[in-house]
């Protein structure tokens, strides 16, 4: 067994024995993989060897949730089958360097891929299955695609695009384009290509809330290694069954269906359903036993709206990710299920940086502490200097020196942008948050969101998180909304929970409900009912409701004012 394997089992190891003891897991042994390193060869084929234990299974549900296909791949075959389609991929032109666009739903295939890519040396492109005709030729063009991978009814998104990219199709055979099929027959590539630790491995585009997507450069090293800090958040163990809500084509996917439970000898569990429906869902993640589950707030908040009791659920671990969880989620599932919802948070170009891991505390209103792997800095924005622990805020930074494993390489073809955001020595992620003497976080939102009212600082979340408490908000979003006294004021966007009607007397008791909560200056004093903009990764466009308020001219029908009730 190589060396490299034996210095990432003795890191991940030490981060398993380490739950409930944060200040031990931060002291893990940084591995020493060598000038080489391959995750697949040096641990998903160590791990796999003669193991029938199952590696991933995917339900296919119908929309009445009812159960199409139940697939489960164990270890060993998932090893295997990845070195078939690695064996033809390079039989069809793929070669170390490349960049391959994969465009492909929950389905097996999709991790085949991936791994196989990284036996041949080759960087992936994860494509959301939602992308348009030009995303994917922005796509194309700015990733010097070499390669498209892509599911058979996908492939007509494609098909008024030119270039000289490979074409393979996953499915059903498409006119023009290499029969996945095809792969299965082919002689397996038995030693994967071992790449430096510089080397583009994965390469995701962030999903452009307030500008044009970046192209994040992700190595061999930052996700599989670096996302031993998101093994150790998400209080994986071997032989965990863990389900996560995500899309492929995001980091997020990467994070939680992929390197984290396999760094932990997990079963990644998924479920498809044509359209989310909490009901489905329950009914799986009880069936299947999951041991651990993460999913976005607004998953959570969904669930929160059935009768939880009805189903056996055996979680031992539950956390939250993409977006900052409100309390009333997490005293609503700690009632039903006894089980505490954590908060993290990371980003595309990070793997999970700061949370509530495995036995500490979970403080209300807290993302938690800095995760192994990560120094964590606060930077005052006006005097570009590094916070003490206390009650300011600042914006959250990584110190470069000992850079941590799970950080991008770079904005790839932006050294303007790469230049910004890995600067004075620091990697600046455009979040505030403020730190207590005892280290803990507690985040404020982006550089972007937070803003001034009558020159007061406004947090949205913290806004957001007590409109959430009301039972008639689904979802919120907070933006300044212009004012000729105040130059602004806090106004709400609100999407409706079911049986609640967008007329004066809901806003006036949310407003009420609000004003209860919040500081005088925090006061929210507009609130417009309508769908919340998102992007295809779930995410709120601030940045757009913003925009609304700054060209509007006139009030909607559907918002309400403050000084509307002041009778």
């Amino acid at each position: 067994m190589r060396e490299a394997t034996e210095a990432f089992r003795r890191a991940r190891d030490h981060l398993l024995s380490s739950y409930g003891d944060l200040p031990r897991a931060r002291a893990f042994p940084r591995p020493a993989l060598g000038e080489t390193f391959s995750w697949v060869a040096d641990w998903f084929d160590v791990i796999s060897d003669g193991n029938d234990a199952t590696a991933l299974r995917v339900l296919d549900l119908d929309r009445h949730g009812a159960i199409l296909a139940d697939t489960a791949v164990s270890f060993a075959e998932l090893a295997e089958r990845s070195r078939r389609v690695a064996g033809w991929l390079q039989s069809i032109g793929v070669r170390r360097g490349d960049r391959v666009l994969l465009m492909l739903g929950n389905r097996v295939e999709l991790w085949e891929c991936v791994l196989a890519a990284f036996r041949l040396g080759a960087a992936v492109i994860p494509a959301a299955v939602q992308l348009t005709p030009e995303d994917l030729a922005e796509r194309l063009e700015r990733g010097a695609v070499r390669h498209v991978i892509a599911q058979a009814d996908l492939t007509p998104k494609l098909d008024g695009l030119h270039g000289s990219w490979t074409r393979v199709a996953v499915g059903d055979p498409v006119a023009g384009w290499q029969d996945y099929q095809r792969a299965y027959a082919a002689a397996p590539l038995r030693e994967a290509v071992r790449t430096r630790p510089e080397e583009p491995s994965l390469i995701y585009f962030t999903s452009g809330t307030t500008a044009r997507p970046k192209m994040v450069g992700h190595t061999g090293l930052s996700y599989p290694v670096g996302h031993l800090s998101t093994m150790y958040w998400l209080g994986l163990r071997p032989g965990d069954v863990h389900l996560n809500i995500s899309s492929p084509g995001w980091a997020k996917h990467a994070w939680s269906c992929l390197f984290a439970p396999w760094n932990a000898q997990a079963t990644v569990l998924v479920v498809n359903q044509p359209r989310f429906a909490a009901r489905p869902l329950l009914q799986m993640m009880s069936r299947c036993a999951a041991t651990s589950f993460c999913a976005p707030p607004t998953v959570w908040r969904s669930l929160i709206q059935e009768d939880l009791t009805r189903w056996p659920i055996r979680l031992r671990e539950a956390v939250a990710a993409g977006e900052p969880l409100n309390a009333g989620v997490v005293h609503r599932i700690r009632d039903a299920w006894g089980v505490t919802v954590r908060d993290g948070y990371g980003q595309t170009e990070t793997t999970a940086q700061i949370g509530t891991p495995p036995g500490m505390p979970a403080v209300e209103g807290a993302l938690g502490w800095a995760l192994p792997g990560y120094d964590v800095a606060l930077l005052d924005a006006r005097t570009n200097t590094p916070l003490l622990d206390g009650a300011a805020e600042g914006e959250i930074c990584l110190p470069l020196a000992g850079r941590p494993l799970g950080l991008m390489s770079g904005y790839l073809g932006d050294p303007e942008a790469t230049a910004r955001a890995l600067h004075g020595g620091l990697y600046h992620t455009g979040d505030f948050a403020t730190r207590d003497a005892e280290g803990l976080f507690r985040y404020l939102g982006r550089g972007d969101d937070v803003f001034k009212a009558s020159d007061y600082r406004i947090s949205p979340f913290e806004l957001e998180s007590v409109l959430l408490r009301h039972a008639a908000v689904a979802d919120a979003a907070v933006v300044p909304s212009p004012e000729p006294l105040r130059l602004a004021v806090p106004k709400a966007y609100i999407a409706l929970a079911a049986d609640y009607r967008p007329e004066a007397q809901t806003a006036q008791q949310i407003l009420a409900h609000a004003r209860e909560h919040l500081a005088p200056y925090k006061r929210i004093r507009r609130i417009e009912f309508a769908e919340l903009p998102k992007t295809i990764s779930g995410k709120t466009q601030r940045a757009e409701l913003r925009r609304r308020e700054e060209q509007r001219l006139t009030r909607s029908a559907q918002e309400w004012w403050e000084e509307d009730f002041s009778s």
